[in-house]
């Protein structure tokens, strides 16, 4: 009973965060607007916050398996409720002439960066409470459940966003503060600490920036290629996420109602099945054969991105249905491959799970970028490049990613 109100409250706190995220999204662009920045002001706003969870992750990780759950989760909710009310100053400030565009367009990327490091103690931590607290059997469902809640989230948010701007484009980032400041009460009174005191890593703390080594090497142990399905599936999902909206625009002359109401459905979903029917799916047919599925399908997926026709400025059902279908055939890749890294790993759940995020992180850096130019080039490139990945991804996995029993701990060797 206790687990249970523990994840559902992570489930709402998570949903608060991707809410939170959600909320940026339509804002920040009249935001650079205002400050007289430009597109590349604008992509350096969006790279700078998956910059920083890549490099923070896997140090929130690591904090978590020495200090506990629970307080790395806390910092990371009050440090995004923190960076939310420092969006709306530094809007509030620029519109009052106080502060120079210029410098508050720096300020803005600043308060990005800082809500980039704090956050990041979210995910992961949550990750590793989900494994400390579920079985083997039911761990693709509870990483289900944080895929439902950034979908949910993602729903939510830009509607949010859009409405509240009226009121002005500040009250947006309140609204997500006071919401984050919830979530973190009921985190406080309601998460218990799923990692007991004799469970803590011993080993002192070390404060470093991504260890490259330690994720150079973490690609030949056991979890080294669900570690890169990972990133190639976020890199695969940011071409779509990256540069949609820019994308319809071109092809169907949508605006921004028409591709909000889109990806409504894209978040609707995600939510769906990853929180409806992941577990039940990777309990029947096993994480293995429900990730090596949903490879196969996202080929399809991407493909139909590219074959949905609409009239100019109309919005037509084969969009919609193309954008449903390329989000169900994915969806439950992410909750799949983390179940399986979380089985798998013989190192400590928090430093596997930090793992995971930082490698996601790196694929929506580098998949934004590669997104944006190779749409410059040809409006297919950014479709055609995620049916490739994904196409690799299933191929590859027919041979690395075999049914296996679960890892042991790596017991700690001395030398002789």
């Amino acid at each position: 009973m206790l687990k249970n109100r523990s994840l559902a409250v992570i489930f709402f706190a998570l949903i608060v965060i991707m809410l939170g995220f959600g909320i940026v999204i339509p804002i920040l662009p009249f935001y650079v607007e205002h400050f007289g920045g430009s597109g590349k002001d604008m992509g350096l706003l969006m790279a700078i916050y998956s910059i920083m969870q890549f490099i923070f992750s896997p140090i929130w990780g690591s904090l978590s398996d020495h200090y506990g759950r629970k307080p790395i989760l806390l910092i990371g909710i009050l440090g995004f409720a923190i960076t939310l009310v420092l969006y709306g100053l530094i809007g509030e400030l620029a519109e009052a002439g106080r502060i120079a565009p210029a410098a508050a367009l720096t300020l803005l990327i600043s308060a990005r960066g800082l809500g980039g490091i704090l956050s990041s103690a979210t995910l992961p931590t949550s990750m590793a409470i989900i494994s400390d607290s579920t079985s083997s059997e039911n761990r693709g469902g509870g990483m289900g459940l944080i895929g439902a809640a950034m979908g949910i989230g993602m729903v939510l948010g830009p509607g949010l966003g859009g409405l509240m701007s009226k009121i002005s484009l500040s009250a947006p980032f309140y609204f997500g503060a006071f919401v984050s400041l919830a979530a973190a009460a009921l985190t406080w009174l309601l998460v218990a600490e799923s990692l007991p005191a004799a469970s803590r890593s011993k080993a002192a703390v070390r404060f470093r920036g991504p260890n490259l080594n330690e994720m150079w090497g973490a690609l030949a142990s056991p979890i080294g290629f669900l570690l890169v399905l990972a990133f190639l599936h976020s890199f695969a999902l940011a071409n779509f996420e990256g540069v949609f909206g820019l994308y319809a625009q071109k092809r169907y002359a949508y605006d921004a109602t028409q591709v909000g109401l889109i990806l409504t459905v894209v978040g609707l979903v995600s939510a769906l099945v990853q929180g409806v029917l992941t577990g039940p799916a990777t309990r029947k047919w096993g994480d293995e054969a429900v990730v090596k599925a949903s490879l196969l399908a996202s080929v399809f997926g991407f493909g139909s991105m590219l074959l949905a026709k609409s009239q100019a400025g109309k919005l037509a059902a084969a969009v919609i249905l193309a954008t449903g279908f390329f989000m169900l055939t994915n969806a439950m890749i992410r909750p799949g491959v983390s179940s399986l890294i979380s089985k798998r790993a013989t190192i400590n759940q928090g430093t596997a799970m930090g793992l995971n995020n930082a490698f996601m992180s790196l694929g929506r850096i580098v998949g934004p970028l590669w997104a944006g130019y190779g749409l410059d080039l040809n409006l297919s490139y950014p479709y055609l490049t995620g049916a490739l990945l994904m196409l690799i991804g299933f191929v590859a996995s027919l041979f690395f990613m075999k049914p296996a029993p679960e890892a042991r701990p790596m017991e700690t060797c001395s030398d002789d």
